[in-house]
């Protein structure tokens, strides 16, 4: 007699089936954590370009300030050329090509909810111009926990004098200007310290303005 072809059982097939299942599942993991890593990575990379892109534009703008005033106080008639808080800077320098047609703009840097905007108003003849239409502030960085402003003048020995919360000596510009940034997931950004070209200030004069 002929031998019949022996069949699968039951327990054959469903220890194939559970087989099958688990190499998917196995699969399905490796995938959703490959994909989880590569984005992952690309946000990582996105949130670099950001800091670098942000890090660059305050470089630039900060070291090129100019002494160019923007304002007059009314008391004293003195004019104002620089202003610097712990959330807040302003000065003059050249409006970058690519944000308009150039020239001096006093260039407002500030701190509103959890990011950083910078404004821009023409100056001339010693005044900030408010435009028809003003352009609204432009966002530099958000997702921020703090951030803060310090500055330096010389000390009367002709270094460099101790770093400030308030630079108030209006009409004069601080040497250095440091700028401390932390993310809300608590990354710190790499603090940066910017010479200013044309900074002329002391310490000194900044205090006695206190």
């Amino acid at each position: 007699m002929r031998s019949q072809p022996r069949g699968f059982t039951l327990i054959e097939v469903l220890l194939a089936t559970l087989l099958l299942a688990g190499g998917l599942a196995l699969a399905f993991a490796t995938l959703r954590s490959a994909t989880a890593l590569v984005q992952r990575g690309e946000a990582l990379a996105q949130r670099n370009e950001r800091i670098r892109s942000a890090e660059t534009f305050l470089r630039r703008r900060i070291a090129s300030a100019q002494l160019i005033a923007f304002a007059t106080d009314p008391q004293t008639q003195q004019q104002i050329r620089f202003l610097g808080e712990p959330q807040r800077m302003r000065f003059v320098s050249d409006l970058p090509d690519y944000l308009g047609r150039g020239g001096p703009y006093l260039h407002d840097l500030g701190v509103a909810d959890d990011r950083l905007l910078v404004s821009f108003t023409l100056v001339q003849g010693g005044q900030a111009i408010e435009e028809t239409k003003p352009r609204p502030p432009e966002p530099l960085a958000n997702g921020l926990r703090s951030v803060r402003f310090r500055y330096r003048g010389i000390d009367p020995e002709g270094g460099l004098g101790d770093w400030q919360d308030r630079w108030i000596a209006a009409e004069l510009l601080p040497v250095q200007v440091a700028v401390s940034i932390e993310s809300a997931d608590g990354t710190r950004w790499p603090d940066m310290v910017v010479t200013i070209a044309q900074g002329n200030g002391s310490s000194d004069d900044a205090m006695r303005t206190l």
